[in-house]
């Protein structure tokens, strides 16, 4: 069922998210069927990546990780991802009272499951662990998770285009200090392990 959602989110924005929206599921049905799939595909593709090929940041020299290592990685990798959906849901699930939004936690859930789908979907990048190479599919992967953030919450939440605007822009700011913290948190797990 999700993955005609996807199709239809990637082909037809507004009507994939008044389909979405429609759906009534469970917490536990769109933390283990959705976001824990989907969280996974980039964690596997560096755990692959790191032990296969390996990491480099020009495409010339690759390092490889030893399996622990890499599992070390990709573990904390996707932990941070669910976590990191999880408290973006939460937000989106306190704000939503400021902008007369009537939405449930599941479904902000679900929301930002969807809205992260171009990202979950290019970390099949990870399995060629070139730096530049990651930043810039995941760079338009964030760009067209953005279209599918303002197209989708006049939408999903039923208020105003101007109003989803505001509504969209706040939790672009939050998404960015949620960022931070993922980046910050990467680095001094990443550090670590190559250090050790």
């Amino acid at each position: 069922m999700y993955l005609q959602h996807a199709r239809g989110l990637l082909a037809h924005p507004r009507l994939g998210w008044l389909t979405i929206k429609n759906e009534h599921t469970s917490l536990t049905q769109l933390c283990c069927k959705r976001l824990s799939i989907l969280a996974a595909i980039p964690a596997i593709s560096l755990f692959f990546g790191l032990t296969l090929t390996g990491w480099s940041l020009s495409g010339k020299e690759f390092h490889l990780f030893s399996v622990d290592k890499a599992f070390l990685l990709s573990f904390g990798f996707y932990c941070s991802m669910i976590i990191g959906a999880l408290s973006m849901a939460y937000f989106i699930f306190w704000l939503e009272k400021t902008y007369d939004a009537k939405v449930d936690f599941e479904h902000c859930v679900n929301f930002i499951t969807y809205t992260a789908l171009p990202m979950y979907l290019a970390g099949v990048v990870a399995l060629v662990p070139i730096v530049w190479l990651v930043v810039l599919v995941i760079l338009t992967a964030v760009i067209y998770s953005l279209y599918l953030l303002y197209v989708g919450i006049p939408v999903f939440m039923s208020i105003p285009e101007g109003r989803g605007f505001m509504f969209s822009t706040s939790i672009i700011m939050a998404g960015l200090c949620t960022l931070v913290s993922w980046i910050a948190l990467s680095a001094v797990l990443f550090s670590g392990t190559i250090m050790s």
